[in-house]
């Protein structure tokens, strides 16, 4: 018989919140594919052909951004094409099943930057051979997340824009008003698949102009209205 000790399982991880001193709980996190048609084009498909379609990441892939910290982001092994994809993140204050597009907003904790952190070459392969997508998607700390603002606070809306720089050349520059699903329409449609808990994040897409970093880059991700989030290859 094993004579190994139970396991204690860390803290969960989480998110510090604009202007108090209370910390917003991670439970997961969901991200939705090819939601800027721009992007998707790069990525060598049409976006007006297909459904919206979500993958996962971990709690452990979160890493919290704190405002104004230049935060070491460490390098995945396996992989040598590790790509950059700022997106604008939502917190669920609440969840639900089949929750109606109309009462979506009413889930909103709030809003942050965030990355969704790609090793594209393993995620690559996973789509040519029809595989699930975790192994490019889900590497340890591949989620960095920025200080929550609450929702309503003023100066964010959801046509601002959205912007990431490495070592301070600008490499993608949008609008959130480009995204193909809406954040009602992303919320809704998730709750049907999953009963969606407060905790979870919502990754809602990245615009054009994904690249590769190299360690020792600095990236900058932010979005007008919320903390830019400022990260370290390393």
């Amino acid at each position: 018989m094993s004579s190994m000790p139970v396991p204690v399982l860390e803290p969960r991880t989480s998110l510090s919140i604009v202007g108090e001193a209370a910390r917003f709980p991670v439970r997961r996190g969901f991200c939705i594919g090819r939601n800027y048609a721009a992007h998707a084009r790069e990525m060598g498909h049409d976006p007006t052909r297909e459904a919206p379609f979500f993958f996962l990441k971990t709690a452990e892939a979160i890493v919290p951004v704190e405002a104004g910290v230049e935060t070491p982001l460490p390098y995945p092994p396996g992989t040598s094409d590790y790509h950059h994809e700022v997106e604008l993140v939502v917190a669920l204050g609440q969840g639900g099943k089949d929750i109606p597009e109309d009462k979506a907003m009413e889930h909103i904790f709030g809003y942050a930057v965030g990355l969704d952190m790609t090793r594209r070459d393993l995620q690559g392969e996973a789509k040519k051979l029809g595989r699930p997508w975790e192994i490019g998607k889900s590497a340890d700390a591949s989620g960095p997340v920025g200080p929550i603002t609450r929702a309503g606070a003023p100066g964010f809306s959801l046509s601002g824009r959205i912007t990431l720089s490495t070592d301070g050349v600008m490499k993608q520059d949008a609008t959130l008003a480009a995204m193909i699903w809406s954040i009602p329409e992303q919320i809704a449609i998730l709750s049907r698949y999953f009963e969606l808990k407060a905790g979870d994040l919502i990754f809602t897409g990245t615009p054009e102009g994904v690249s590769a970093v190299e360690r020792r880059q600095v990236m900058v991700g932010a979005v007008e209205g919320l903390t830019p989030i400022r990260l370290k290859v390393v």
